[in-house]
């Protein structure tokens, strides 16, 4: 079954967007609740998003927009997508295939600030060499 058609006119005006019409998007896993990624969208990026069910963010660095996976194969399947109560952050409930992080890891967060050092607390799950030689 195809998922439900956004309406889009009711979810972009409650989105709070800033002067760079950017929103940061935190990624979650949906069944495990583990963050795996912050990255920003911006309208076209949420409206594809919505519109397809497949994570889409706006690259900064390469200024356009970034269909998570296109790379590395490593694709976001949006199960739910949330605001929070400014609606100035976005909350998207994922399906992460395979790992989220371009350093090969599970999620971006695999370093710890424990006994006053950063500290690694992930390893690398596959090479990052072996991740983007698609």
């Amino acid at each position: 079954m195809a998922p439900p058609t956004p309406d889009l006119a009711a979810i972009l005006p409650q989105i709070a967007f800033n002067a760079e019409g950017l929103v940061p998007a935190v990624a979650q896993q949906h069944d495990t609740g583990e963050v795996l990624m912050l990255a920003w969208m911006n309208r076209a990026a949420l409206e594809e998003t919505l519109r397809t069910g497949e994570v889409c963010y706006w690259s900064r660095s390469r200024l356009r927009l970034w269909r998570k996976g296109e790379t590395s194969g490593n694709a976001q399947h949006l199960v739910e997508l949330r605001l929070d109560c400014d609606g100035d952050t976005v909350l998207l409930l994922v399906d992460q295939a395979g790992v989220a992080c371009h350093t090969g890891r599970r999620n971006c967060f695999f370093r710890a600030v424990r006994g006053g050092h950063l500290e690694t607390i992930a390893e690398v799950v596959i090479d990052p060499q072996t991740l983007y030689r698609r």
